[in-house]
């Protein structure tokens, strides 16, 4: 009797050992099947990429040149901002946007930061950010392969947190984007972890369809004014898990 017991819990521990080992190989496969996928699109997306910022540079030169001529006055600096910002494979680039704080504002500070930030955004600067016309620049950063039009947003160096679990979870395998999943999920109301979690899946598995549904997402947050919230926020700063980083 002993022994049929003995025999019987050592059939069904080998059973357990070898059900373990299947759904391992099935989430291997699967996350196989998904780089490839990545992989595959990776190249068509670049093209894509190029071919759009280039469109996009032609058609909104004449609003790039107004914008760059009221925030120059608006601001009483150059009506471009640059910032080193983190990059795909963690290397580190000049991002480019439109100022909309002023020159007093401190530079390689990110926005939640700022406890006050309505003393250093211009008066343009406002419309322009919740609009976000500031980020039309970054269409020369596309074209030159420092960012994609959708992928996890760059920060900056000093995001710490955030850049490490980019690092962690393979994020930073992919060019940063002037629009990302996390974006769409909340903008600056999402905190580094849930933002970081976004980050990851994106990189494991983006495709076209993804691409175009959070494209689609972004534009209806512009025209809405959703998820926007400027200079650091009590709730969500308060502990290490509700640390808000924009970007």
């Amino acid at each position: 009797m002993l022994v049929h017991l003995s025999d019987t819990r050592n059939h069904l521990n080998q059973k357990e050992k070898e059900e373990t080992i299947m759904r391992g190989v099935v989430a291997l496969q699967t996350n196989t099947n998904n780089a490839k996928s990545a992989g595959g699109y990776s190249s068509f997306k670049r093209c894509l990429d190029i071919l759009f910022a280039l469109m996009f540079i032609i058609a909104l030169s004449p609003v790039m040149v107004i914008v760059a001529i009221v925030s120059a006055i608006d601001t009483k600096g150059s009506p471009i901002f640059v910032q080193d910002r983190m990059g795909r494979f963690d290397t580190p680039f000049k991002i480019y946007k439109f100022r909309t704080m002023s020159v007093l504002a401190p530079a390689n500070m990110a926005t939640h930061k700022l406890e006050n930030p309505e003393q250093y955004i211009s008066r343009v600067g406002g419309l322009l950010r919740r609009m976000s016309l500031d980020e039309l620049p970054q269409l020369f950063n596309v074209l030159k392969g420092d960012m994609s039009f959708v992928g996890p947003r760059p920060v900056v160096l000093s995001e710490r947190d955030l850049l490490r679990l980019r690092h962690r979870n393979g994020a930073s395998r992919v060019r940063p984007g002037i629009t990302g999943l996390a974006q769409v999920s909340g903008r600056d109301t999402v905190t580094v972890y849930e933002k970081a979690r976004l980050d990851s899946e994106y990189a494991k598995s983006y495709s076209l369809k993804e691409d175009m549904s959070i494209l689609v997402k972004t534009a209806m947050q512009v025209i809405h004014s959703e998820g926007i919230v400027e200079g650091a926020n009590a709730e969500i700063s308060a502990a290490p898990a509700k640390t808000r980083h924009s970007a």
